[in-house]
């Protein structure tokens, strides 16, 4: 089976099942596998002299046991590929989580600020109705790329190896790629490798939201948005998005009790918005996975006709 068609039947499989509860309630899911291992590492390693040679080796580990593993879970058939692939992808979870956030923001304040909480890492207490939704809106748009198409991305090119390293250096760098004293050095290598990683699968997902929502008269200044962003890559598809959406995300926010004067994203447009525009976030969520199935349909046929 050709590795489009295997990764058409995973979306079909994560869209229509997602994470259910009944089984990870029983298992480990990868992820939380692979955030074990990081965490054993980070614990052992990441004390001492030479923090950014010992990340920098935690790197290469993890894309050679991502290969590894990879391949010997593809060389069990084709059945296994589509079920790891569909357990890697992240579009029904991430559609749920969003919106959950407009859901429970529609019934109260504090409510949307508990929710939201469950998906971002800025504070949350003092948020007002609008830094909700732009949080759950600025998740949705950054997620699409680095759990969604970043996967799909690096499955087309390298099989079920090439998407067990990506989502091993991606989780790495969620949790040792910080900016602080801990992680600056250690995890210095994971979270190059992960900019390196998601630079395509970023500009890819942009250029997707563009094309559905017909911004293209706003290159220019999504291209501007996107470089003042204190991101490499989540500012491409948080750009397009807002352009999309017509309001302002990003700006001004709050880490760890710490006000951080962050650029806008499309600045000028409305910076009052609510549950609507997280909803409609979750429906350009699902137009983009549905202009990536197309895709990957219209390839499956012609490769089988010609």
């Amino acid at each position: 089976m050709s590795t489009a068609l295997t990764l058409a039947l995973a979306m079909l499989l994560d869209a229509a099942l997602g994470e259910p509860d009944w089984l990870w309630s029983r298992l480990r899911h990868p992820a939380v596998l692979m955030g074990n291992a990081i965490g054993w590492l980070d614990r052992r390693l990441n004390h001492g002299t030479h923090r950014r040679a010992k990340g920098v080796l935690v790197a290469l580990l993890l894309v050679l046991g991502g290969w590894v593993v990879g391949a010997a879970l593809a060389s069990l058939g084709w059945a296994v590929e589509v079920v790891v692939c569909a357990i890697l992808l992240a579009q029904n979870s991430l559609v749920a989580h969003v919106r959950a956030v407009g859901v429970a923001l529609r019934q109260s304040l504090p409510e949307g600020r508990a929710a939201v909480a469950m998906i971002v890492s800025r504070d949350t207490s003092q948020m007002t109705e609008a830094q909700v939704a732009r949080s759950a809106i600025e998740s949705a748009a950054e997620n699409l790329s680095d759990g969604v198409i970043a996967p799909a991305f690096w499955f087309l090119l390298g099989g079920l190896p090439g998407l067990l390293v990506y989502k091993a250096v991606n989780t790495a760098d969620s949790m040792i790629g910080y900016r602080n004293d801990t992680y600056r050095d250690f995890g210095w290598a994971a979270a190059r490798l992960d900019d390196l990683l998601n630079l395509i699968p970023a500009r890819l997902t942009c250029l997707m939201i563009m094309a559905l929502s017909g911004q293209w008269r706003q290159w220019r200044a999504i291209v501007a948005d996107a470089q003042r962003h204190i991101s490499p890559n989540a500012g491409w598809p948080e750009a397009a998005m807002a352009r999309a959406l017509d309001v302002a995300l990003a700006g001004p926010r709050s880490y760890d009790g710490q006000m951080r004067d962050l650029a806008w994203v499309n600045g000028e447009a409305r910076r009052t918005i609510g549950a609507t525009e997280v909803f409609r976030a979750c429906g350009i969520l699902w137009q983009v996975w549905g202009l990536a199935l197309a895709g990957l349909t219209v390839w499956v046929v012609l490769n089988t006709v010609f």
